[in-house]
């Protein structure tokens, strides 16, 4: 066998059955250097179970487990080649296939319409058409509350600048991943995955599926609330469905996410053409005294911020995805650029479309500001706000799932994780133990009767992770200059999310000290009992322990390791 041969193929004669191994200890080959693909016959391999074994695994349970695979028209040719004319081994290099054969990694199947889709998708949930009060409450008139709407969005686009050219320079998936680690190193990058992993992909995951479940429900329950066993098994169910969906392809992930936020855009767009008759018609005395009520405090402004930068969240959506991205050095920022001014352009033509309808009393007293805006403007046809509102929290829970398992994904190729998680379905070309990971802990976290609180509690983590990162950027300015960057963003902008970030994780803290906050720094530190037996010492035994699981795990959902780059 040539080394110049990546892929091999090895056939035996008949009866056959398939067996993918990589790494494994086959006798007579060295199988750590190639990916091979493995016709053997039953009798052989019968008459070797008592002295052949598979990741320690024995023979007869491996038959067990095995499956027949449909031949492709090449793979019926091969056979005939070998009953015809090969009494042993016969070597068929893939090179020499008609038919490409696609690498076992992530494929670049996300355009820039998906990009954009995704980046949007995600941003604009659910908030938006329920509760955009909380800005309105602590800013305490009209016009602030709109002027902070805009500034958030500006933020949010600096923030999105500086990942467009982290993105750029380190073209790896997994957003602030690979740039904590390529800035600071393991330990911090390990901490980022931890938290992130663990806590906050899966309970956001779960928190817009609680709120997909309670707007997709309440038709059925009119006038009262619906049962809460109700929305916890429909909130289950959305994500046992977007999960499946993400696992059978990236491709249909990406067609549904583009649905649903075509669908966002739509209501969006009734909305804001709704407001604007409405001003043409003269409605404009909620916004002729924009500024009267203004608050003065400088603590109820930054929470105003919050608020509203809470609602932009998702705008590093993409950077998650960057090595399944299509020409990343050109979509990645352009992406950016059209997304996140789009967003920051709804997000304010929509609170004004409200201001329109509603006093500023009534706006704070509404339970869901959209359905209100629905009865009182579009009646008959104001059930196609909850509709709406339905679609869009659907399609924000499908953009959180599709990019929580790129981090599982990569932080698992890394080591920071089980080796499992970075595992790609042979057939499917998706991270698929990873979106079940994340799938198990959503479904997890929805039991809890109030999640919200976990959440809210750990969204300083979240800010903190992004002042770090924005830090990271400069730190690289001085320390990896020889680093192609494709996309220049000036350095003040980096110190300026660094600034808000630090305001953002303390504010809240400062605000209402809790010992919530505590248990949950407590929580991120801990990490560090699994970090140094297990990653920096790498102990035997829990290797050991891993392997035969690892090994059922592949069989089980026909999984394998990513190819490494030649």
């Amino acid at each position: 066998m040539g080394t110049s041969h990546q892929r091999s193929v090895f056939t035996l004669r008949e009866p056959q059955v398939f067996i993918c191994i990589r790494h494994s200890c086959f006798p007579s080959f060295n199988l750590a250097q190639y990916h091979l693909r493995v016709h053997i016959p039953v009798p052989w391999l019968k008459k070797k179970k008592k002295a052949f074994k598979v990741y320690g695994a024995s023979l007869r349970w491996f038959l067990s487990q095995l499956y027949q695979t449909e031949m492709d028209e090449d793979s019926v040719r091969r056979r005939k080649e070998s009953q015809n004319g090969c009494t042993g081994y016969s070597v068929d290099s893939n090179t020499k296939d008609k038919q490409p054969v696609k690498a076992t990694v992530l494929q670049k199947d996300v355009g820039l319409l998906s990009g954009i889709c995704l980046i949007v998708g995600t941003m604009i949930g659910s908030g938006i058409f329920i509760s955009p009060k909380a800005v309105l409450l602590y800013s305490g008139a009209v016009g602030p509350c709109l002027l902070i709407w805009a500034a958030c969005g500006v933020l949010a686009t600096l923030g999105a600048l500086c990942y467009a050219e982290l993105g750029t320079m380190i073209t790896k998936s997994g957003g602030e991943y690979p740039y904590l680690m390529e800035a600071f190193g393991s330990l911090v990058a390990y901490l980022y995955s931890w938290t992130t992993v663990m806590v906050l992909k899966p309970s956001s995951f779960a928190i817009i599926t609680l709120s997909f479940a309670e707007y997709a429900s309440t038709p059925f329950y009119p006038g009262c609330t619906p049962p809460l066993v109700v929305t916890k098994s429909l909130s289950a169910a959305a994500i046992l469905l977007i999960v499946a969906v993400n696992c059978l392809s990236v491709r249909l992930a990406n067609y549904v996410q583009n649905f649903f936020t075509a669908a966002k855009l739509f209501i969006i767009i009734v909305i804001v053409g709704a407001g604007i008759v409405l001003l043409a018609q003269g409605n404009t005395e909620t916004l002729s005294n924009a500024f009267d009520g203004t608050t003065s405090s400088v603590g109820a402004i930054g929470l105003a911020f919050y608020n509203g930068l809470w609602a932009y969240d998702g705008w590093n959506q993409l950077n998650f995805i960057t090595e399944e991205l299509r020409d990343p050095f050109r979509n990645l920022p352009l992406a950016i650029l059209i997304g996140i001014p789009l967003v920051s352009v709804c997000y304010v033509l929509v609170n004004v479309a409200y201001f329109t309808v509603m006093t500023t009393s009534e706006l704070l007293l509404s339970p869901a500001v959209a359905v209100t805006f629905g009865d009182r403007v579009l009646y008959p046809l104001s059930w196609i706000v909850p509709l709406f509102v339905v679609f869009s929290t659907f399609g924000s829970a499908n953009g959180s799932c599709f990019t929580a398992g790129r981090l599982a994904y990569v932080s698992g190729r890394e080591g920071h994780m089980v080796k499992i998680l970075s595992y790609i379905s042979l057939k499917r070309y998706t991270p698929l133990p990873a979106l079940i990971f994340n799938g198990v802990l959503a479904i997890l976290y929805i039991i809890p009767a109030d999640i919200n609180t976990l959440i809210n509690y750990f969204s300083f983590a979240q800010w903190a992770f992004y002042g770090l990162t924005a830090l990271a950027l400069i730190v690289m300015r001085y320390t990896r200059k020889e680093l192609h960057r494709p996309v220049k963003v000036p350095i003040v902008i980096a110190g300026l999310m660094v600034l808000v970030s630090c305001y953002l994780v303390l504010a809240p803290i400062i605000d209402k000290p809790e010992l919530e906050y505590l248990y949950c720094t407590i929580f991120i530190f801990s990490g560090l009992l699994l970090y140094y037996p297990f990653v920096h010492l790498k102990v035997n035994w829990a290797r050991k322990l891993m392997r035969p699981i690892t090994m059922h795990l592949q069989l089980l959902m026909e999984v394998v390791p990513p190819e490494t780059a030649e």
